[in-house]
């Protein structure tokens, strides 16, 4: 009877996390849909990959949307075999984002009924987390993959602790396999990557405890070995996915070095530190995890409307110098948003009674969770802070294998996110039921831990001002007393407030726990207030930063890249920033949709309008030069840095002619001008010189200055490709491309002579062939990122076709992989159940 009636309670949970997630996305009540920035870039650079999967049914492993041209492991492609993907679709078949917000909601509840088997604690742990700003920002952002990986954290923790903590083997080989293949699916490697940092504290903890024999050194073993299984199997699952990452990061800004300058080292794996370490967390900052606007909220909050339009004022009463306008001018960066990253979208708000219960729960969790929670939280905050704390940055980048991979650390605190609801409800759960745990020590740290957190908040509302300073370093140096002074009361103000609300909450929650203590309010009514009171709490700060203002028609969602303005048009954006982009970009796709339909053969555009590398819009409608995405292949990059963000009158076009840019654009977003480029170099021309140059710099620096229509620059080191293969001109050769698909490309070409064949096409090592009248030969890399091939004199067919060997041996990896997951859970099961009858039959015959 008590079974079925906590399975009654574990479904009314459930509900309760679907109704939270739609109540708090209730315009999807109406069909409108999410518009998220990275989302919209992702429909432009994605298009050609969808429409190929719409009009043929088949799947291209390449595209050449974006850069020149680049596999599309990352812009969305499919798998065949993939079913772990197919188990993550069907789990996210709720409207985004309450699929999202459900699935986060709702694993949280799992390691919740884990680590504590109680429902109500499980149930408020899961608002605890699911309810964390920072996962309501990257949902406004688009970033879907890095929240789809976040939601699979806690159930696949939920899995390793029944191994390690309740040695249900088989049940946690289940969960942490189901999760752990989950997770790759979800393909975001770095909150990956970052989860188990965290989780290698709780393996020393295991094995600390086994030495120090608290728990049986067998136990230990065999958890380790099955939770290792679980891990290998949940990986492989994913094979294809990550077999082809694999293969790909090599060859983009993750991998090698290709240069040698003042940034870049040859040969050195990894990103710049510069890069990496752009986005670091201040070590002050890292309070807003208590209070919200300590910082500031986002770099473009609500209030800095208001906050700009009286700067503005105070500037025209007080300044009567250019001189002193340009110098204030050098101060500016955003309103609502003071601390020591380049800008944020808000910030990673825990929330102010996760945040108190969570400092208690180190005191009253089990030495089992309570060291290896710290261990980790501490490591992801010092690890936050990046450039703001370079010894141990630096460790990590020279000597923790792959942490130089990624960028942004202050995207890390994701874990302490994890841990903070954890601890908080492990030590909530024993402040109220463990009965070895004395009133007198209980009231003792509650005063203390208490007291503390609420001396420290006002501390900070009665110091605030000579504490925090409210301001950035470049506005102490640029700008004069009256308008920092400004700066600095709006800001203490937008601190107060979210202050004094934090020192409410913690004053109640405080309350709640001493009137539980002394018998004055019931323990279920003290958790109902704690969880009313904080959901309030992170609900409100939430809406911030993902409101109604963040949906839009579906019609703008799905097709963001509109080509014509309309009264309807006009009266749909009605001030949301949103769709103000939609309008004010029509121009632009409008005119890029003109160039597609009057020239549809294959060529690239290069588009100034709307920033070389950070739009998609040119590729919904055409190839384009830049693009936007977050790993570029590695050669591309370097002549995008070379060559397109530093322009060079003479250098600059001589890349773009190519890279086949047959028309370029220029001016602003309401009135380009299309500018056609006749000296680009087509598809694909033949060379009659070559010049071979001994280091990857001296080929970067020469394709800017040769006639490339006429001499291709060869690496010494490809010059053997040449032996037997000579190369001899002739002025009626030609070479035309006559058939195009992403994935596959067809030239006719006529010499009287051997030629060196150069296509605009960028050079990728794995996965191209290149067939001579069916006959696959080699080809190289020329002008440092294009490939090209020797072509004999007289007519040929020639025909490029991308199939990488890496999807077809991942397939069948990924497909054993799952084979051997079912067959080992129905052998688990099976035997469990098998002893189980052996255990009643025991008992009968007793």
């Amino acid at each position: 009877m008590a079974k079925n009636k906590n399975f009654i309670y574990i479904a009314a949970s459930l509900v309760v996390f679907i109704v939270l997630a739609f109540l708090y996305s209730t315009p999807v009540f109406t069909g409108k849909q999410l518009f998220q920035h990275d989302i919209v870039q992702y429909r432009g650079g994605a298009k050609e990959l969808l429409d190929y999967r719409a009009n043929t049914g088949n799947e291209t492993y390449w595209s050449d949307s974006m850069f020149g041209g680049m596999p599309t492991y990352q812009m969305g492609s499919q798998f065949k075999g993939d079913i772990i993907k197919k188990i993550d679709s069907n789990l996210n078949l709720l409207p985004r984002p309450v699929n999202y917000l459900f699935l986060l909601f709702a694993g949280f509840f799992l390691l919740g009924m884990v680590v504590v088997r109680n429902w109500k604690y499980a149930l408020l742990g899961a608002t605890f987390f699911g309810l964390s700003t920072y996962f309501y920002i990257i949902i406004a952002a688009g970033h879907n993959g890095k929240v789809n990986t976040i939601e699979y954290f806690a159930p696949l923790l939920a899995g390793i602790l029944l191994v390690y903590i309740r040695k249900q083997y088989i049940w946690g080989f289940i969960v942490t396999t189901l999760f752990m293949g989950l997770q790759i699916a979800a393909n975001h490697p770095q909150m990956t990557y970052y989860l188990f940092l965290a989780l290698g504290f709780l393996f020393l903890s295991e094995l600390i405890r086994a030495i120090q024999k608290k728990t049986p050194m067998k136990h230990f073993l065999i958890s380790s070995g099955i939770i290792a299984a679980s891990c290998i199997i949940g990986v492989g699952m994913n094979s294809q996915r990550i077999m082809a990452n694999s293969e790909y990061v090599k060859e983009t800004v993750r991998g090698k070095q290709i240069l040698d300058n003042d940034s870049h080292t040859s040969g050195k794996s990894g990103m710049d530190k510069e890069s990496m370490l752009m986005w670091s967390y201040g070590q002050l900052e890292t309070l807003n995890l208590f209070i919200p606007r300590l910082m500031g909220g986002g770099s473009q909050e609500p209030e800095g409307k208001e906050m700009m339009n009286r700067v503005q004022e105070l500037v025209q009463e007080n300044v009567g110098s250019q001189a002193e306008m340009d110098r204030i001018s050098k101060g500016f960066s955003g309103m609502t948003y003071w601390g020591d990253q380049p800008g944020t979208s808000g910030p990673a708000y825990q929330g102010a009674i996760v945040c108190f219960l969570a400092l208690l729960g180190f005191f009253f969790a089990g030495k089992k969770y309570r060291y290896w929670i710290l261990g980790a939280s501490i490591l992801t905050i010092l690890l936050a802070w990046g450039s703001n704390f370079m010894p141990l940055s630096d460790f990590f980048i020279d000597y923790v294998p792959f942490y130089n991979k990624f960028r942004a650390p202050s995207s890390i605190l994701v874990v302490v996110e994890l841990l903070f609801p954890l601890i908080a409800i492990l030590g909530l759960y024993r402040f109220f039921t463990d009965e070895k745990l004395t009133e007198e020590y209980k009231q003792k740290i509650l005063m203390y831990v208490g007291g503390g957190t609420l001396g420290f908040l006002l501390i900070l509302l009665i110091f605030g001002k000579s504490l925090l300073g409210f301001s950035t370093e470049g506005e102490k140096t640029y700008f004069p007393p009256f308008l920092l002074d400004y700066l600095v009361d709006e800001r203490y103000k937008l601190f107060r407030i979210d202050a004094i609300k934090a020192f409410i909450y913690v004053a109640i929650t405080v309350a709640a726990l001493f009137l539980t203590l002394k018998k004055k309010l019931n323990q279920n009514i003290a958790l109902i207030v704690i969880g009313v009171v904080s959901l309030f709490d992170l609900w409100t700060v939430n809406k911030r930063y993902l409101n109604d203002e963040n949906y839009v028609d579906k019609i703008f969602a799905e097709n963001p890249f509109q080509t014509e303005s309309s009264d309807l048009l006009a009266e749909k954006v009605q001030g949301n920033p949103n769709l103000e982009s939609i309008l004010s970009n029509v121009n632009i796709n409008k005119t890029l949709e003109t160039i597609s339909e009057k020239d549809k053969t294959h060529y690239r555009i290069y588009n100034q309008t709307l920033g070389v590398t950070s739009e998609t819009n040119t590729s919904y409608f055409k190839a384009s030069i830049g693009g936007y995405h977050a790993v570029k292949l590695r050669r591309y990059d370097d002549v995008l840095n070379e060559y397109i963000n530093n322009v060079d009158s003479v250098k600059t076009p001589n890349i773009l002619n190519l890279l086949n840019a047959k028309y370029m654009v220029f001016g602003g977003p309401e009135q380009p001008q299309v500018v056609p480029n006749p000296k680009a170099n087509g598809n694909a021309w033949f060379v009659s010189d070559l010049k071979f140059v001994d280091t990857p710099n001296q080929e970067i620096k020469s394709i800017g200055t040769i006639d490339n229509k006429k001499t291709a620059v060869i690496a010494s080191s490809d010059k053997s490709y040449f032996d037997n293969k000579p190369v001899q001109a002739d002025s009626t050769a030609f070479i035309n491309l006559t058939k195009y698909q992403p994935n596959e490309l067809e030239f006719k070409s006529q010499s009287k002579t051997p030629q060196l064949a150069v296509f605009s096409e960028v050079y990728y090592p794995h996965g191209w062939k290149v067939l001579v009248d069916e006959k696959e030969v080699p080809y190289v890399k020329a002008d440092y990122l294009l490939r090209a091939v020797h072509v004999p004199a007289g007519s040929h067919h020639i025909r490029m076709v991308f199939e990488p060997e890496v999807i077809e041996k991942g397939k069948w990896v990924s497909l054993l992989s799952f084979g051997l997951f079912i067959l080992l859970s129905a052998f688990g099961i099976f035997w469990m159940n098998k002893n189980k009858k052996k255990e009643i039959v025991a008992e009968q015959k007793a």
